[in-house]
């Protein structure tokens, strides 16, 4: 019974344009100490699997290998999807890809984890659920009343209920609560137990994954066939929906990067300069100065300024959407 690390890396980062591209997400920006996130994911968890399979797509699949590269890293396998499906079906192509009693461990590529005790503390705990045969989930402890991820609903190990992204007052009722976690999207389970009760709750699914991957070659996925598998959240398929569900509730420090507000939170951290009123300006060494403003940042590139308070972080995704129809090289 091998631990295979499986990474998702098939994201965009639309919420954090302009420095986050189709063709350059997020996970492969060199923004944490010289490093990507992408990185700092396989560096965190090849204490658990020295083989990760890393699940990307058409557009950033030599991103992966030149940061596997950069790392060291050549034993790996990966694949790579032709379209974006959801995460059901790109957790099924990993469990078709190892034997059913290998343990996978599923991440993001694009999370920022600290404590590394308690990290580690927590991942060997779902380690050794998965073994008995549960489906386990990360639930994190919460900080704060965000309305930006799912929450877990749990005493204990057990899992009470699965909820979408709140509002705020049922956020902050949340957190007053005490046994609402963050839903994190990692995960660990038998490849077996995963692809049967994939195959219990959305049949079309697992088939049409399945005829995807026999068809593969060199690891690449048909596009004509991918677009017939049903793009579906790996949550709705099977999490919120098993009896197996475990969930290990967790005290480490995490952040998804997901939006400027998060890259604000770091680099304020880290020390990266602010002016007396809490503005900041990335990508560029051009004497900037606000006025009337608190809390801004001016994000610069080669070809695009976004300038946004970060409270309102959340809007960027709006704004690389209509991008996408209006001037679709501006996100490529």
């Amino acid at each position: 019974m091998a631990v295979v690390h499986v990474i998702l890396s098939g994201g965009v980062g639309s919420r954090l344009w302009p420095l986050s591209r189709k063709k350059r997400p997020k996970q492969y920006l060199r923004l944490f100490e010289g490093q990507s996130l992408f990185q700092k994911t396989l560096r965190r968890n090849s204490v658990f699997s020295n083989r990760p399979l890393i699940v990307g797509n058409v557009e950033n699949y030599e991103l992966s290998r030149k940061d596997l590269l950069d790392e060291g890293i050549s034993d790996y396998q990966e694949i790579i999807e032709a379209c974006p499906r959801n995460t059901a079906a790109a957790i099924a192509f990993a469990a078709l890809a190892v034997k059913k009693e290998d343990i996978l461990f599923v991440t993001p590529s694009d999370h920022l984890i600290g404590e590394e005790g308690a990290y580690k503390k927590s991942v060997e705990r779902a380690l050794a659920l998965a073994a008995e045969g549960h489906i386990v989930t990360f639930g994190l402890q919460p900080d704060r009343p965000e309305t930006g991820f799912g929450y877990i609903e749990a005493e204990g190990e057990e899992v009470k209920s699965f909820r979408e992204k709140p509002d705020l007052p049922t956020a902050e009722k949340f957190l007053r609560s005490g046994n609402f976690y963050w839903n994190s999207g990692m995960f660990c389970f038998q490849a077996g137990v995963f692809l049967d009760e994939l195959g219990k709750f959305e049949p079309e699914i697992l088939a049409c994954s399945r005829k995807v991957f026999e068809s593969s070659k060199d690891g690449f996925l048909d596009l004509e066939l991918s677009l017939k598998i049903p793009s579906i959240s790996v949550d709705f398929a099977v999490m919120e929906r098993t009896d197996k569900i475990k969930v290990v509730p967790s005290f480490f420090s995490w952040s998804d990067m997901g939006s400027f507000e998060s890259i604000y939170e770091y680099f304020l951290n880290q020390g990266y300069p602010v002016d007396e009123h809490g503005n900041m300006v990335l990508g560029t060494d051009l004497h900037t100065e606000f006025t009337g403003m608190k809390n801004t940042l001016l994000i610069h590139t080669s070809d695009a300024i976004l300038v946004l308070q970060k409270e309102q972080a959340q809007e960027v995704k709006k704004v690389f959407e209509r991008l996408e129809k209006e001037n679709h090289r501006m996100v490529e």
